[in-house]
């Protein structure tokens, strides 16, 4: 009796094997589904990512790739020569690589997404993070295909070394760009300063970061003027973030009259520092010295920290701290020092005058 065979596997076979893939289809689904709705709980209930990142990677799993798993697996009980043994194997490899490159661009989608719903006053922080998921995405779909070629038996290592010569190329001829651009990614990664920071580059130029782009990051001088800085030679400069200062260190000197009695020259320094020390944990007392004796005056040099970033707040706390003073000098008759400076004028005698003008007149004579 004639028996119906197909690549040398008979009828019964064949109805195993596609038994067999529909099981392992259906179970990979429920497994699926089971995960989702049980994950899904979990992650409604916390505030972490990673669950909800995970959640999104078992939504993103494709039923393709479950029917060709569970006819992979159906194969494997049937007697395929190595041809189609090896075609089975590659497809399923095929889609399983298929499978993490979505599995991969979800997840840097979600993140560049989370990232933005978490920096909404920052838009330059998030351009430059949605560029980083982008290239992100790019190397791993290039990855992602390289391997699929190399697992269908294509010879890459040709296609790779084209690959590198026109990177390398391309990359010479765009450098500036490339440059600025990691360099913004740096700021991003790192944070040297961000948006509403006052920074000083090199002493050249001071103001608050407005914006930091992917080629530019922009600086509102003092005066008002916009400063356009390039982000690699901005970060190739010396920057003082100021706005991260911890403590400010304030020094000054005061100068009273050089005939002030010694009583009270011992007196400024506890009166300085009693003045000072009342304003704690803004400030912070230092020292305060008799240290010399001026050209007019007898000088006093007051040391404290401002523990503030802020320098309208400094400002407004040393005109406070400056008008005690001079208040308690003038409770206790301490007088500040004026610069003066004497100018002795010697009386010239009428003979001499004449004497001058005669001197004048011999002078001019012999010039003719």
């Amino acid at each position: 009796m004639f028996q119906f065979q197909l690549l040398n596997n008979t009828a019964e076979e064949w109805l195993l094997a596609a038994a067999i893939a529909t099981v392992v289809t259906l179970a990979l689904y429920l497994v699926r589904s089971v995960l989702m709705r049980h994950l899904g709980a979990i992650a409604a209930r916390t505030e972490t990512q990673l669950d909800d990142m995970l959640v999104s990677g078992i939504k993103a799993t494709r039923v393709l790739l479950m029917v060709v798993l569970g006819i992979y697996v159906g194969t494997t009980v049937l007697e395929l020569s190595p041809r189609w043994e090896q075609f089975f194997t590659r497809a399923a490899i095929a889609a399983l690589l298929v499978q993490c490159a979505i599995w991969g661009d979800r997840a840097v989608r979600r993140w560049v997404r989370n990232y933005r719903a978490s920096n909404t006053r920052d838009p330059a922080r998030t351009t430059s993070t949605a560029a980083l998921g982008f290239i992100l995405r790019i190397l791993l779909w290039v990855v992602i295909v390289l391997m699929i070629l190399d697992n269908l038996g294509f010879n890459i290592t040709t296609l790779v070394a084209s690959l590198g010569i026109g990177g390398v190329a391309v990359a010479l001829a765009v450098q500036n760009i490339l440059g600025d651009l990691f360099a913004s990614l740096s700021i991003v990664i790192d944070k040297p300063f961000v948006i509403g920071d006052f920074i000083n580059v090199e002493g050249q130029a001071m103001g608050t970061v407005e914006y930091v782009g992917l080629k530019t990051t922009r600086v509102r001088a003092l005066d008002g003027e916009q400063i356009v800085f390039s982000n690699n030679k901005l970060l190739n400069s010396r920057i003082h973030n100021i706005q991260r200062l911890q403590s400010r260190r304030v020094a000054f000197v005061i100068g009273v009259v050089q005939n002030t009695p010694k009583d009270l020259l011992a007196e400024v320094p506890r009166l300085i520092g009693d003045i000072i020390r009342a304003r704690q944990p803004r400030a912070g007392f230092d020292r305060a010295h008799f240290f010399r004796f001026g050209p007019s005056s007898l000088d006093f040099e007051i040391v404290y920290y401002f523990n503030d970033p802020d320098f309208n707040m400094h400002m407004d706390m040393q005109q406070e701290i400056f008008l005690e003073i001079h208040g308690a000098f003038q409770e206790r008759g301490i007088k500040l020092a004026v610069p003066v400076q004497a100018v002795r004028v010697d009386p010239v005698s009428p003979m001499e005058l004449v004497s001058r003008d005669e001197a004048e007149r011999v002078l001019r004579r012999d010039a003719a």
